[in-house]
């Protein structure tokens, strides 16, 4: 078709591409709006494996400490606040 006179054929494509240009930006910005709404505001703390005191718990049972050591260790465990070190 011939608009105004002007007989170019890159008026369909330029419009096509920018069709396709507004919709990518539209989903995108679709995606950030879901994936921010759906985090959480708090990182609760997961423990992957068993706590330092079923540990030292599990050595005793297995007879590699003996009571006394057992009972030092779980004295000092629950004496001193867990290490926050990360390296």
């Amino acid at each position: 078709m011939f608009w105004y006179g002007h007989g170019g054929g890159w008026g369909w494509f330029a419009m096509s591409v920018s069709m396709v240009l507004f919709w990518v930006v539209i989903v995108g910005i679709g995606v950030l709006i879901f994936r921010t709404l759906g985090r959480t505001t708090e990182h609760p703390h997961v423990q992957t494996g068993p706590s330092p005191e079923q540990l030292l718990a599990e050595r005793f049972a297995r007879g590699e400490i003996d009571e006394e050591e057992y009972q030092r260790r779980l004295t000092t465990l629950r004496a001193s606040p867990p290490s926050t070190k990360h390296g």
